[in-house]
């Protein structure tokens, strides 16, 4: 009987993000050391301070086990995927960015974001100009999506048509890296 206790203790399990999608607001982790797929959900993932993660990144939870399958009851930690570091600054190798006018973390507050479109804009406070957020930008910084309203940090520079996103973190993640 103590053993069958124990089965359902929380225990802490770093894996990879198979999938979240912020509209179904779920998302499943495989474990690194295996087992069944680990429902990660919506409001767990909030808890935290991010409203999505990306496919392929690196996380740290704290499972429990129960009778539908392992859940994610709390997130420790996120890794961006890995990406090929040439391909992450392409922004600057083509000339898009000026990689000496690259600023620093500012709050910001997105204004819209379209995933299928691949784009969205943000502004920052007390600035007029909106800033230009590239789903590949938003996928490097380990996120998957955001919403209208929703509270960002982002580092920015000027490229050839205007101010565009280098590195976007949520909101609460910017406060704690700052501190």
């Amino acid at each position: 009987m103590a053993q069958d206790t124990d089965a359902h203790e929380p225990i802490v399990l770093r894996g990879q993000v198979k999938w979240f999608d912020p509209s179904k607001g779920f998302g499943f982790v495989i474990a690194d050391e295996g087992g069944a797929d680990i429902l990660l959900h919506a409001n767990v993932l909030r808890n935290f301070g991010q409203s999505s993660v990306a496919d392929g990144s690196m996380i740290e939870i704290t499972v429990q086990s129960t009778e539908r399958g392992r859940q994610a009851v709390s997130v420790l930690s996120i890794e961006p995927p890995e990406g090929d570091g040439e391909h992450q600054l392409e922004e600057f190798a083509d000339g898009l960015v000026d990689p000496d006018s690259v600023g620093p973390l500012e709050p910001a507050r997105v204004k819209w974001f379209d995933k299928a479109k691949g784009f969205g804009f943000a502004n920052v406070f007390g600035r007029s100009e909106d800033v230009f957020i590239h789903v590949e930008v938003l996928r490097r910084s380990g996120l998957a999506d955001l919403q209208p309203g929703e509270a960002i940090g982002l580092r920015s520079a000027a490229g050839k048509r205007g101010c565009m996103a280098v590195s976007v973190t949520s909101w609460d993640t910017a406060v704690d890296s700052e501190h």
